[in-house]
């Protein structure tokens, strides 16, 4: 089998959601069905090959696809050229876009509809794009993917048209996200922390994820504790983040709260192993990668109580109101005061995480390639 794969969010050294759930996947089908050909799609040179294995192959072709007037162009012009020039028997788009011209079967992965739950989130002429389009997407694609039952039903809700042309397939966190030493674990502390435990967030920053309220929780925290606990927020800055900046910066306890920025994969199984805790606060999410990473690496997770989080974590995990800044200072507080507790999350966290395989997902979505190709 040839796959055509959108691979616009793959190449890049700042690697997000889009692209590791593509990499993740591909690289585990790739290495499982080594007679099947896998070819990844650019619209632009990579800054980071994805050749892994010698059934991957690269095509790149532009314009660089980065705004709604070239998305349309790359997707309905220079991607089913370049699946069209390879023969490929079909196309993986895992961005939640595909092209309306090509007659090649395509299998369509839509993370979320954030975009109709959190509006603000994104410009106008993105919102009126992922309205206007979706629902022809929808229509267009052979199949639908999704990372989790919650995002399944909620786009069933939303778009009645892909139901029973829908499956889910799971996330799953990388291999070097693991329990570490203790020597490591003080090396981490004290390059991010001072040498001080953490808590830590990870992901970018922007109003979804409701920072905010975690900056007030910590306040909660800090207050009743006597305590050198640092909060390391570890992400990129994304659409929004001027005003938690703005008001970080008048923020009563700003100096224990470090801003990390975008921190690269092998750094980041690093400080999410060394941290005291995950905190996870975000308003609405597919599925929460990070969740998922912080329980594989033996970190226990206080999260939201919405969306994908309760599917993801099970009994594994703290939960709290989004919304309830105080739930969230006392949460910490009681995983502070309590190791018991603390471990009894690790353990089960680390059990639940053993649930999610890229190769067992991988091997979910090929089975929906060959029925896509039927």
């Amino acid at each position: 089998m040839k796959i055509a794969v959108n691979a616009r969010f793959s190449g890049q050294i700042i690697t997000e959601g889009y692209g590791r759930f593509t990499n993740g996947l591909v690289d585990a089908m790739a290495s499982a069905e080594p007679g099947d050909e896998f070819i990844m799609m650019y619209d632009r040179q990579p800054e980071v090959s994805f050749i892994r294995r010698r059934n991957v192959r690269e095509m790149v072709k532009g314009p660089a696809a980065r705004h709604p007037l070239l998305w349309k162009l790359w997707y309905d012009v220079s991607m089913p050229a370049m699946a069209g020039k390879v023969k490929a028997d079909v196309i993986f788009s895992p961005d939640g876009f595909c092209s309306l011209r090509s007659s090649i079967p395509q299998v369509l992965a839509i993370h979320d509809l954030a975009y109709l739950h959190f509006p603000a989130g994104i410009s106008r002429f993105y919102r009126w794009y992922y309205r206007h389009y979706t629902p022809q997407f929808i229509r267009k694609a052979r199949h639908i993917v999704t990372v989790s039952e919650f995002s399944m039903r909620d786009i069933i809700d939303h778009y009645p048209q892909a139901k029973g042309k829908i499956s889910v397939i799971h996330n799953a966190a990388d291999a070097g996200f693991r329990p570490l030493d203790w020597k490591t674990k003080e090396v981490v502390k004290e390059k991010y922390a001072g040498g001080s435990e953490y808590f830590l967030y990870a992901g970018s920053i922007h109003p979804r994820k409701n920072l905010l309220n975690l900056l007030k929780g910590f306040s909660w925290f800090k207050k009743r504790q006597r305590s050198s606990m640092k909060l390391v927020l570890a992400g990129r800055l994304a659409w929004g983040a001027d005003e938690f900046i703005k008001l970080l910066q008048s923020y009563k306890y700003r100096e224990e709260v470090i801003l990390a920025g975008y921190v690269p994969d092998l750094e980041m199984q690093q400080l999410a192993g060394s941290a005291y805790a995950l905190v996870y606060p975000s308003y609405w999410e597919g599925f929460g990668l990070p969740v998922l990473e912080a329980m594989q690496s033996g970190v226990p997770v206080i999260t939201s109580s919405n969306s994908s989080m309760p599917e993801i974590c099970g009994d594994a995990a703290m939960y709290c109101e989004p919304g309830d800044s105080e739930a969230w200072g006392k949460a910490m507080g009681q995983l502070y005061k309590d190791e018991n507790y603390r471990s009894e999350l690790i353990e089960k966290g680390m059990a639940k995480a053993s649930e999610f395989r890229w190769e067992k997902s991988a091997e979910k979505l090929r089975e929906i390639f060959e029925n896509a190709i039927k």
